[in-house]
């Protein structure tokens, strides 16, 4: 359902109305649109928003606070306000304009997992090392969830074309369903591989290189003799130069890559425990529990149920 931004009631569009603050669209809505704003433009919420608001910067630069934290937000930069917490938002003091894309909506639960790491305070996240070269693919999903929003569910969804300043509200489930999924992909493209560890100094480039391939497949059948070959050099020399630079030998760092990587399935997928010890490379689903609650203090189930927090 495409209106334009100065027809819907709380949108993002006037500047301060008083001790109340702007409004925000309802909870339980998916409410998007794409915004050029001159300076001048401003959005304060004393009370904050029922539903989670996620901004995705195309040019110039906003400013955005929630509760304690502040953040400046440049081309490529993502950032994300849980609801509850004092909020407010406008074009960087200096900056020409800001165009940006923005949406309310409530968060999926696994969400969580991959915002987490971006965690400036108070609620909010912020994530402006995304790869540039995933730009183009973000605008487009976002392009996507504008037209998916707007689905009535009898015809094709509508061609996902520049907004011109509409804005979308998804009524139907099958609209919303849509449109989260496509905030899904955006937010998984912004969080994935961004904030890369920087390399270890001194670390030879083929160790460095196996690290990578443990750690961007841990579930794969690794073994010492595939890693080895893998960077061209012999099994024993492999593990003995694996370990005197890391301080732990390949089948060591491959088990703790697996764990880690099990700890996130559990947090974000509702995948069965022994799906999980599956996809994350463990043959046996009672080694998997043991070893994972050797390294975590608490038995797989547990840990989904408390959502990673220590037990009491």
């Amino acid at each position: 359902m495409p209106v334009r931004a100065d027809e819907l009631p709380g949108a993002a569009e006037h500047g301060d109305t008083g001790d109340c603050g702007d409004p925000a669209p309802p909870p339980g809505l998916v409410v998007l649109g794409h915004f050029d704003q001159p300076p001048g433009y401003g959005v304060n919420r004393p009370h904050g928003s029922a539903s989670w608001l996620f901004t995705w910067t195309t040019a110039g630069r906003g400013r955005l606070w929630q509760g304690g934290a502040r953040t400046s937000a440049g081309v490529g930069h993502l950032v994300v306000l849980a609801p509850g917490v004092p909020h407010g938002y406008a074009v960087e003091p200096g900056a020409r304009h800001w165009r940006f894309w923005w949406a309310h909506c409530q968060a999926r639960p696994s969400w969580a997992a991959w915002l987490r790491p971006y965690d400036a305070g108070d609620g909010m996240y912020v994530v402006t090392s995304a790869p540039p070269g995933v730009h183009g693919r973000v605008g487009a999903a976002f392009r996507r969830m504008h037209a998916d929003a707007r689905w009535t569910g009898t015809e094709a969804p509508p061609d996902a074309a520049p907004p011109d300043g509409q804005v979308a509200v998804a009524h139907g489930s099958a609209a919303r369903e849509l449109a989260l999924c496509a905030l899904e992909e955006i937010v998984l493209l912004t969080t994935a591989g961004a904030r890369p560890t920087a390399p270890r100094p001194g670390l030879d480039a083929r160790i460095r290189r196996a690290q990578e391939l443990i750690e961007a497949d841990p579930g794969a059948p690794h073994t010492v003799r595939s890693l080895a070959g893998s960077v061209a050099l012999s099994p024993s020399r492999f593990a003995h130069l694996f370990s005197r630079q890391l301080g732990q030998s390949p089948m060591r760092a491959l088990r703790e890559a697996r764990l880690r990587h099990a700890a996130r399935l559990l947090e974000s997928t509702d995948l069965p425990v022994e799906r999980v010890a599956a996809a994350s490379g463990f043959v046996s689903p009672f080694h998997f529990n043991r070893a994972f609650r050797e390294r975590y203090g608490a038995p797989p189930g547990a840990y989904r149920t408390t959502g990673g927090d220590p037990p009491a």
